[in-house]
């Protein structure tokens, strides 16, 4: 079983595979298998095609593949592809016979010990395939690109095909892409996949919009922080419900551990998010634009603030102490994504990361957050606050320079 997110190559490794096997085998069939009676009418198509009607019922055409192939003498492949669930294709698997079974999901909740998973591209692999797919040379803007589009083979291809298609270079593409994400997502025909990258992953949210309704309320905010794993029990079980953009965002989820467990294999069923480590969940960040996306700015602004909340509520009271440091460390790229610098989580993390002996990380944080304060109309250079950050930026400078 190949199994990861829409868009990653499922399909493509599938084919591949049958490709090299096929000499192998007296059958190689590939089902479209995510809708049940779309399946059965190909089972149909296959059972005419073996002359296999008088063997079984002829109104039962899985029963009449599977008896020919539970009687052939050579090998067979049977490749179910984007398969939902084990429950929906369990009775078209062949129970008997010499042969093989294949199946491509999105859906990561199978016995592990059936799965390979499909990961996304290592960046430096990424890049040397749009160098290669669009003829232009300029490995630095592909490197760059590679990382924005996450390595996902779909929208390299689409990026490339649309580079191709119209005469733009990969130094062009990238200003454009980080500005436009959105259109950009929606334009380029990838060879051999009928959707775009939006269109692949809207097609899973918006089943999800009818099937979990929490489940969507997660992702949404999980869309507004960075593209790392993400702590979610951190998030969550201290998270004020009673805040107005809270209680209307993620309300059902803060604090019940089995109803946010519940969202989290809601969304593992389309490979939405991924496990990432003991109470850490993953969302690749094209995943995380096509979310965002599909909000109107008011409600954007809405989930954003409810992000920043509950960002803010996680981050540790103590960072003196040791307790507290890994948390702090777990929650930076977060408090980035959604906070100011100007904010109290922030400032508590700068401390936290300067209390654990990262000193050179503490005052680089702490020098970020003088200047701001500084600029901002609200502060300025003499307000309490600001000159607060500023003792501490001394104080992390001058274990910085003596730990040197």
């Amino acid at each position: 079983m190949l199994r990861g997110l829409g868009g990653a190559g499922k399909t493509s490794v599938a084919v591949e595979y049958a490709y090299r096997h096929v000499a192998e085998t007296g059958v190689c069939w590939q089902f479209a298998a995510e809708d049940p009676a779309t399946l059965t009418a190909q089972f149909a198509e296959l059972a005419a095609q073996l002359g296999a009607r008088e063997l079984a019922d002829a109104r039962d055409p899985v029963a009449s593949v599977h008896s020919v192939l539970a009687r052939a003498e050579t090998g067979w492949l049977l490749v179910f592809d984007n398969v939902t669930d084990r429950a929906s294709v369990d009775r078209f698997l062949p129970p008997h016979g010499d042969g093989r079974i294949l199946i491509t999901t999105q859906n990561q909740l199978w016995p592990y010990e059936w799965a390979v998973d499909v990961p996304v591209l290592d960046t430096e692999v990424a890049a040397g395939f749009l160098v290669s797919r669009t003829g232009d040379a300029d490995r630095a803007a592909a490197r760059e690109l590679a990382e924005a589009l996450g390595g996902l083979p779909l929208a390299l291809e689409q990026a490339a095909a649309y580079m191709q298609a119209s005469g733009t270079t990969l130094a062009r593409y990238l200003p454009a892409f980080r500005t436009r994400q959105s259109d950009l997502l929606a334009r380029g025909k990838a060879d051999g996949h009928p959707q775009d990258v939006g269109a692949t992953l809207d097609l899973g949210l918006s089943r999800l919009a009818d099937e979990a309704p929490g489940a969507v309320a997660l992702l949404r905010l999980l869309a507004f922080l960075a593209p790392e794993p993400v702590p979610l029990p951190v998030l969550l079980d201290d998270a004020p419900a009673d805040d107005p953009s809270v209680d209307a965002t993620v309300g059902t989820l803060c604090g019940d551990l089995v109803v946010a467990g519940d969202a989290v294999a809601a969304l593992r069923r389309y490979s939405l998010v991924a496990l990432a480590g003991d109470g850490l969940v993953l969302v690749h960040r094209l995943v995380q634009e096509v979310t965002r996306a599909q909000l109107p700015a008011d409600q954007a602004d809405q989930w954003w603030q409810a992000a920043a909340t509950i960002v803010e509520c996680a981050v540790p009271a103590s960072p003196q102490l040791p307790a507290s440091w890994p948390t702090c460390v777990q929650l930076l790229p977060h408090a980035r994504a959604v906070l100011s610098l100007t904010s109290g989580g922030i400032r508590r993390i700068a401390e936290a990361l300067g209390y654990s002996g990262s000193y050179v990380a503490a005052r680089d944080l702490s020098q970020q957050i003088v200047a701001t304060h500084k600029a901002d109309s609200n502060y300025g250079s003499e307000h309490p606050d600001t000159l607060t950050t500023r003792n501490n930026l001394a104080y992390w400078t001058r274990k910085a320079r003596n730990a040197g």
